[in-house]
């Protein structure tokens, strides 16, 4: 069977799949999501066998440390997959939950209420989590899932997916509500996105070239997870401590994430004392620097290393590494206009004491995600408090920031009544 008919194939198979899923009970649901973590405990040493094949090809062809580590996966990362799962069995089922409801003068009364999607499709490269965070949510919402990851990460795709789809049979989940594309094939991407008869929903994960791909061929909505250039603000009025360490946090703690940031926007008036305090813990984990003229006179001052000036371009890359662009702006507005030229309306902070600020800079920041005196890395469904997520929309409809239950539901008006019929 050639590339075309096995992608149509298993667009089929998800979609009878997703009739029968979207019938199920809360409650098999639940224990379906509860058999599925206890499997992937079950298969950790097969699953980190399956991820060190993925993470050696990856050292071969030098794919970047950063990189590499959003594919590593270890025993505490895969016990984290596990407790997500079962954070996501535990929280309120949104389907069949009524938004809204009222009665018509001729008796008719009107439900709004919540249901599945149908058939959603996720492309997505190196983070092998992905396969596991969007397929459990997936089933929560009675929802079937087509997942596409990538080639770097293909051998652990194909050991999360076999866990998830054995551990969900025990309980009762339908055969092919969770599908993975075996083949690496770029053109598979493009077939999916053109699978409109089987596929409801598209959700693309990854760089511009993936993105651009899916919108360019895509018949179905498409849900963005696009780049996130993540900028942090330091007004005049910042604790400059409490700066510091959400800067350093943003930007180290996990620097090739969608939620760290790339540039530090900071006030002229306090730019010599908060780069005296930067300095050290940045140059401590070999952060690299890129400055505009006034920041870059500032840390050559302090021996800064490594320390370049800043090219235009530097102030709209994502750099997913140790690397992090810095500019000292004259005022609030400065660092606004700054962000909404160059960033990618994803997760934005600000750090200050004065309330007034940051009000304005909440308000005045269009991105999903704006934060006040609090680092960019909370950006994550679990985070939130939501178990998992499927991705971190950038788009405005039909759902943004991070995408959990509630944005796996459409909705349907359920009509009730005792033989009206119109005049």
């Amino acid at each position: 069977m050639d590339l075309a008919n096995q992608m149509l194939d298993l667009g089929r198979r998800a979609r009878a799949a997703a009739s029968a899923l979207a019938q199920l009970p809360s409650e098999q649901k639940n224990a379906i999501l509860r058999a599925i973590a206890e499997e992937i405990d079950a298969r950790e040493s097969a699953i980190l066998a399956a991820n060190a094949q993925d993470v050696a090809a990856a050292q071969r062809n030098g794919l970047a440390g950063a990189m590499t580590d959003r594919l590593t996966l270890n025993p505490e990362r895969l016990q984290g997959m596990a407790a997500s799962v079962r954070h996501v069995a535990a929280l309120p089922d949104p389907v069949g939950e009524v938004i809204r409801e009222w009665t018509q003068p001729n008796g008719l009364h009107i439900s709004k209420v919540r249901v599945p999607i149908g058939v959603i499709g996720i492309i997505y490269e190196s983070r092998p989590n992905v396969t596991s965070d969007s397929a459990v949510l997936c089933v929560k919402t009675g929802n079937a899932s087509i997942l596409r990851g990538g080639s770097e990460s293909i051998h652990s795709n194909l050991a999360i997916a076999k866990a998830l789809q054995h551990g969900g049979a025990k309980a009762g989940l339908p055969a092919d509500s969770v599908l993975l594309v075996p083949q690496t094939d770029r053109e598979a991407v493009r077939h999916m996105a053109q699978m409109d008869r089987y596929i409801d929903l598209i959700v693309p994960r990854g760089g511009d070239a993936l993105i651009e791909t899916v919108v360019h061929h895509a018949r179905m909505p498409v849900i963005k997870h696009a780049h996130g250039l993540c900028i942090a603000y330091i007004d005049r009025a910042a604790d400059l401590d409490m700066a510091v360490d959400i800067v350093v946090n943003a930007k180290t703690q996990r620097p090739g994430v969608c939620n760290a940031i790339e540039t530090t926007l900071v006030h002229q008036e306090v730019a010599q004392s908060f780069f005296e305090k930067l300095a050290r813990p940045l140059a401590a984990r070999k952060v690299e620097l890129r400055a505009d003229e006034v920041a870059f006179a500032h840390l050559s001052a302090l021996n800064y290393q490594p320390l370049v000036p800043a090219t235009p371009s530097d102030w709209s890359t994502e750099f997913l590494e140790l690397i992090m662009a810095v500019r000292v702006v004259e005022s609030t507005d400065a660092a606004i206009e700054h962000i909404e030229r160059y960033g990618s309306h994803h997760s934005d902070c600000i750090v200050t004491r004065d309330q007034a600020t940051a009000e304005k800079f909440l308000r005045a920041i269009d991105s999903a995600t704006v934060y006040w005196n609090a680092s960019t890395r909370f950006t994550d469904g679990g985070e939130f408090g939501f178990g998992a997520e499927i991705g971190i929309s950038t788009d405005k409809l039909h759902a943004r920031g991070p995408m959990a239950l509630e944005e796996l539901t459409t909705y349907k008006y359920v009509i009730r009544g005792s033989g009206q019929v119109r005049a």
